[in-house]
């Protein structure tokens, strides 16, 4: 996803702090490469902290620990002389996760070295991205399609995997091949892991689907994962590493919640002159809006904030102006 702006011009990820989120982009040569989104209070991959340890597991180097804030972690690598009761440095390798009927605790592995996250050292902080590239990123997230030459990405998330759909006209060949490049940016941009399921359209010929086995390797490359071949129905697994919700996930299993910090963005983002910021949303992300948020709005901008509901807005679209009264 190029973006010809100098801010995206090094190599190096820019944080933009907002209301209620961090949002964070891997930027390299003018492009952006990933996208990462954090909520206040959650742990993170990478995260390094303090915890007790409440449970431990007999022969075992696993067991479960609590931080100060409350924070409850699946630790593995635990030291065999530790006892339930002590306090130890756990380094966070993938953080809870929301899914439809049940919570998946965080999980991390003891850990002596006080490294930090990685993606996180040296990170550009900003007060906000000049560009347009996290509306991009966002509303395709939202929508979970994702158009390209010839066809369509369709992104469905589930418990047991993320899946894609590639629909369009065409030869399957081409039609796969077109696919391969948007799939493998949009993986990082919507910072997904774990099962991924591709249903690439049914290939008769064996040699047609390795063909499209090898293009979908060149494009991963630089992307830890393992995948099975494409198998005669068009379907290929890929594994990575799970580290975190992703966006897609985020929506899934809190849309008002991720609305209502994008409204927020959307009003910071209005420009004009006059003393009233006025932001309207859908009803259902009023109650999502909170007080200290709304008072942080006003502190950035320096306005006087007033929110309106329309029922015939989008969750997804908000609107702002300045007034001038």
């Amino acid at each position: 996803m190029p973006d010809p702006r100098p801010e995206f011009a090094a190599s190096n990820w820019c944080v933009e702090h907002g209301i209620g989120e961090t949002r964070a982009l891997l930027c390299a040569g003018g492009e952006i490469l990933a996208a990462k989104l954090l909520w206040p209070g959650e742990l993170f991959a990478g995260q390094v902290l303090t915890a007790k340890l409440t449970a431990k597991l007999a022969g075992k180097a696993r067991g479960t620990a609590v931080t100060a804030s409350g924070h409850e972690l699946l630790v593995d690598h635990l030291p065999s002389a530790i006892t339930e009761g002590e306090n130890l440095s756990i380094t966070v390798t993938r953080a809870a996760i929301a899914e439809k009927g049940r919570w998946k605790r965080a999980q991390g592995r003891a850990s002596d070295a006080d490294e930090g996250a990685q993606w996180l050292a040296g990170a550009q902080v900003r007060r906000g991205f000049a560009s347009e590239i996290w509306e991009d990123i966002w509303q395709a997230a939202a929508s979970g399609e994702l158009p390209f030459a010839g066809g369509a990405l369709v992104f469905s998330v589930t418990p047991a995997m993320t899946l894609i759909d590639v629909d369009g006209t065409g030869d399957p060949k081409s039609l796969a091949l077109a696919a391969v490049p948007v799939i493998a940016n949009w993986l990082c941009l919507f910072d997904l892991g774990g099962n991924i399921g591709i249903d690439f359209p049914t290939i008769e010929a064996k040699a047609d689907r390795r063909c499209v086995d090898d293009a979908l390797g060149d494009a991963l490359a630089d992307w830890p994962h393992e995948r099975t071949a494409m198998n005669g129905f068009g379907f290929v697994q890929i594994v990575a590493r799970l580290e975190g919700p992703s966006l897609l996930h985020r929506f899934a299993t809190s849309r008002p919640g991720l609305c209502a910090r994008y409204a927020l963005r959307v009003a910071e983002r209005a420009t004009g002159s006059g003393p009233v910021l006025l932001l309207r949303v859908h009803p259902a992300l009023r109650a999502k809006l909170k007080p200290e948020w709304i008072e942080e709005l006003a502190r950035r901008t320096g306005r006087e904030v007033r929110i309106e509901t329309d029922p015939a807005l989008a969750l997804e679209a908000p609107s702002a102006q300045i007034l001038n009264l």
